[in-house]
């Protein structure tokens, strides 16, 4: 499941953890929509991949590489042997394709991921458990493999009500 921001605005909890990504990073966006991160990174002037079923709907622009890919139909994954410094997740979630994520993550790579957990069925979609986190779940995802420089289980009303889970984290070498 893939929820739009229809204003193209960042996510404040990406642009908040944007600084632990280097400069000239290669960052891919999963399930990118319209863009808004992949053109936030690019602006920063890091090498963008943006990947979603749907890349009709990313504007063209020259620091990004856009893949068209539906990463739910058990299609072997589009990016192979691929290495990123920065993984980007927001409003998706995809569990099968979770161990995947991490291990396109260089060593010391950074994963900023935010979703919707169990309790946002209160204020409606998603509703449905399995595109719910369950409590703590992003925190046992990494254990182990990453450092964790922030994490967050709550409410949010902004851009509207919504339960969310959000971290930043650091892939250990």
């Amino acid at each position: 499941m893939f929820v739009t921001d229809a204003r193209g605005v960042p996510s404040t909890w990406i642009v908040q953890w944007a600084g632990l990504i280097a400069p000239e990073s290669r960052v891919l966006d999963v399930a990118a929509g319209r863009g808004r991160h992949a053109h936030f990174f690019a602006a920063r002037g890091h090498k963008v991949t943006a990947v979603d079923r749907d890349v009709s709907r990313l504007a063209p622009h020259a620091g990004i590489e856009s893949v068209q890919a539906d990463l739910e139909d058990n299609s072997p994954w589009p990016l192979p042997g691929r290495r990123f410094d920065a993984v980007i997740v927001t409003n998706y979630l995809h569990r099968p394709l979770m161990p995947t994520l991490l291990d396109a993550l260089a060593p010391g790579g950074v994963l900023l991921y935010e979703t919707f957990m169990a309790g946002n069925e209160r204020f409606g979609k998603p509703s449905r458990p399995e595109f719910l986190l369950q409590d703590g779940e992003l925190l046992e995802l990494v254990r182990g493999r990453f450092s964790v420089t922030a994490y967050e289980a709550r409410m949010i009303s902004e851009p509207h009500m919504a339960m969310v889970q959000r971290i930043a984290a650091r892939r250990l070498s």
